[in-house]
């Protein structure tokens, strides 16, 4: 089947977690307006694309992942105004603008959810889950992906509904077409108003087994997503109803968050005949250093199993659908931190993974900081994090007896605040995010890593960026071309070939702190970039990245 060509196969997408960006007000909140006076920063980099987390009217139980009011945007961050000229503001830079789009569940402050548990006589009742409790208990075993269990009482109706997150987060049901109705409208709303793309929150558990069966016991809970949350029986069905019914009628892009997606069904998501989405994020390599009790105990990654996930994603799609290519978000640690080696090689490992997410197959992502090399957080207390999920994973740890200053360490490893600490603009205080009170504690390292002192060292992360992004634009190779891992049992070298038409590229990263010997062989390929200014024919130095053209 022959590949199209897109202006979104084509771009680099730039994400921005609002409340940690730059807050204009001195609230101490970052804010819309924030990211207008940044635009012609971001536009420097080179990308085209921005997604910007979620900026609707939310109690912010799960920072504005649980959503009271789907067509206003919270006066927090400026007001539907406000969001009007960033919009008018990007379109004047070619910058198109992605927005998030969260219809698994609502906030339990959304007006239908009021309603809903007022009555089963309720109009609103039929748009979220009940079921009847059993034994004196929820209706069956599922936990939450927030730790605790996934149903809450509701007294008015004597029955429990479900929430895949926090109880503030009830699961909208799906099977309604009166739910659907109202998304389809929701997502009209907003793409009339110019926005062009949308990333779609954990859609791939919107469609639910009615069944409603308790999980096996020993399953665990990779496995109870891909099973029992995710790939449900109807969301193809689902998917391919919201792309006729609206999605078709405007040029946009749709990438959607695929937990529990794997190799097996994830390409049935995006293959172009399908007419469901363009991408998606699997998180395969992004749950790769998850131990046997999930993200809380974390374990060494493998880096051929690392390697051997991006052959396998691409050759899935290499004919029919498109990649997501991202290392890390809002809700993992720093790129640096977890792949890279951010104390003594931040800047070379920095800059390989930049050159990696660069130069393989699929639409690249970069989510903001990781330009200037920002690292992760550890905090000497629990009582310093505001993440949902590590503070509910610290109090079921210790109901159930964990090492507590053991699990701080996994805590300090794995916590989504790592990336979401506010965007170190400058040296100055708070690091120029904020003149307030930042509603999170800033990373202390700012004084030395920020986008001020980036912007005067031309050598820096941040400039190194800007070239590989612009490296890519220039070699459709880079975009479309074949991929080919030539050392796949090496463990500290990822090496591999990208063929298209009259372009080839061999690039070489090695992921480690120590000299590496390895030598091009073939002298019909030139080195024309490296991370390094200058090194061994016969080695790589730690955390080197190469890229070699035939000429």
């Amino acid at each position: 089947m022959k590949r199209k060509n897109n202006w979104w196969k084509e771009g680099v997408v730039y994400q921005i977690y609002p409340r940690s960006f730059k807050d204009t007000t001195g609230n101490g909140l970052g804010d819309l307006q924030g990211v207008i006076e940044k635009l012609d920063y971001i536009k420097s980099l080179g990308v085209n694309m921005i997604w910007i987390c979620p900026i609707y009217e939310s109690p912010n139980r799960d920072n504005g992942y649980d959503i009271s009011d789907y067509k206003k945007i919270s006066d927090a961050f400026g007001g539907n105004e406000t969001f009007e000229r960033l919009v008018s503001e990007m379109h004047k830079r070619d910058l198109k603008i992605i927005m998030d789009l969260v219809v698994n569940h609502t906030s339990d402050e959304h007006p239908w959810f009021k309603q809903a548990k007022t009555s089963k006589k309720n109009e609103y009742y039929d748009y979220y889950i009940w079921r009847k409790g059993k034994n004196s208990g929820p209706p069956n075993n599922w936990q939450s992906v927030f730790s605790g269990d996934a149903w809450s009482y509701n007294l008015s109706t004597n029955e429990y509904y479900l929430h895949l997150f926090t109880k503030n987060q009830p699961d909208l049901n799906w099977e309604n077409p009166k739910v659907r109705s109202q998304v389809y409208g929701i997502i009209d709303f907003w793409l009339s108003k110019g926005v062009d793309g949308l990333r779609m929150d954990v859609i791939s558990l919107i469609s639910k087994r009615n069944s409603f069966s308790d999980v096996p016991e020993k399953m665990s809970f990779a496995q109870v997503m891909e099973k029992v949350y995710a790939n449900g029986p109807k969301i193809h069905k689902y998917l391919k109803e919201m792309n006729s019914k609206i999605l078709k009628k405007y040029d946009v892009v749709t990438v959607g968050e695929g937990p529990g997606i794997n190799l097996a069904c994830g390409p049935k998501y995006v293959a172009e005949n399908e007419k469901e989405l363009n991408m998606i994020f699997h998180f395969d390599h992004l749950t790769i250093d998850f131990g046997p009790n999930g993200k809380y105990d974390p374990v060494t990654y493998d880096f051929i199993k690392f390697k051997e996930i991006f052959s396998q994603w691409d050759k899935a799609l290499e004919n029919n659908g498109w990649n997501s290519i991202f290392l890390g978000n809002h809700d993992f640690s720093r790129i640096v931190s977890r792949f890279g080696n951010d104390k003594i090689y931040r800047e070379e490992s920095a800059k390989l993974l930049i050159t990696l997410l660069m130069t393989l197959r699929g639409t690249p992502y970069i989510y903001q900081g990781d330009e200037i090399g920002m690292t992760n957080i550890s905090h000497p207390s629990i009582d310093d994090y505001n993440d949902v999920e590590s503070l509910n994973a610290w109090e079921a740890a210790k109901k159930n007896g964990a090492n507590m200053k053991e699990f701080l360490k996994a805590i300090h490893w794995q916590s989504r605040d790592n990336a979401r600490t506010p965007m170190q603009w400058t040296d100055k205080k708070n690091a120029g995010f904020t003149t307030g009170n930042p509603w999170i504690k800033l990373n202390k390292n700012y004084k030395e890593i920020n986008v001020e002192n980036s912007e005067k060292d031309k050598n820096s992360i941040l400039n190194y960026y800007r070239q590989m992004i612009s490296f890519r634009k220039k070699y459709p190779c880079l975009v479309y071309g074949s991929f080919k891992d030539l050392l796949p049992e090496h463990d500290k070298l990822f090496f591999y070939e990208r063929i298209f038409n009259q372009e080839q590229f061999l690039i070489i990263h090695n992921f480690s702190n120590s000299y590496t010997r390895w030598k091009n062989e073939n002298s019909q390929y030139v080195k024309i970039k490296s991370n390094y200014k200058s090194s061994s024919q016969e080695e790589l130095s730690p955390w080197e990245s190469r890229i070699y053209k035939l000429e």
